[in-house]
């Protein structure tokens, strides 16, 4: 007869796969968080997982928002994946909402074949990175196909204040 031994120490506060890390942080921050929660982990957590709305489904991975009459942008959530594009800019918009950017005379079909590539790659366990790429390319694919997409150029000026780097020759 075989007993199961009982692990020493406290019952683990997530039920998923968890990892201890160390980290320093402002004490503004740590401030921030004991508002939060008592606990520092479930604070980071509930933190992270407002800003995200990853978890809470509030906000889908990728949304069209309309910005005009019969015009609209793509936002995306935070992405690891798509930060792999050296080419595609991410904008944020928000906490955790991003604009796409591609440089100027790259097709928007290139972009499509990335991220579709990207997708491929990914393990079957990175399931928020891949339902984001799959709604992605699910949308350039389609908006592609009904003639659907335009590109237009948008001001990025610097914030006020922001001097630009020097030069170095």
């Amino acid at each position: 007869m075989s007993h199961k031994k009982k692990s020493p120490g406290r019952p683990p506060k997530f039920n998923e796969a968890r990892h201890p890390i160390t980290v320093t942080l402002p004490e503004r921050t740590l401030q921030q968080l004991a508002a939060i929660h008592d606990d520092r982990a479930r604070a980071i957590v509930k933190a992270t997982e407002t800003t995200t709305r990853v978890r809470s489904g509030k906000a889908p991975p990728v949304e069209v928002v309309e910005v005009a009459p019969g015009q609209a942008v793509i936002v995306v959530g935070p992405s690891r994946s798509l930060r792999q594009i050296n080419w595609l800019g991410l904008v944020e918009i928000s906490p955790s909402r991003f604009l796409l950017t591609i440089p100027t005379g790259t097709a928007m079909e290139t972009l499509e074949v990335a991220v579709g590539d990207l997708r491929e790659n990914l393990p079957p366990s990175e399931t928020y990175e891949r339902d984001l790429l799959a709604a992605l390319h699910h949308l350039l694919s389609l908006r592609r196909r009904q003639k659907a997409v335009s590109k237009v150029e948008i001001l990025l000026v610097r914030p006020e204040g922001v001097l630009p780097a020097k030069a170095t020759a």
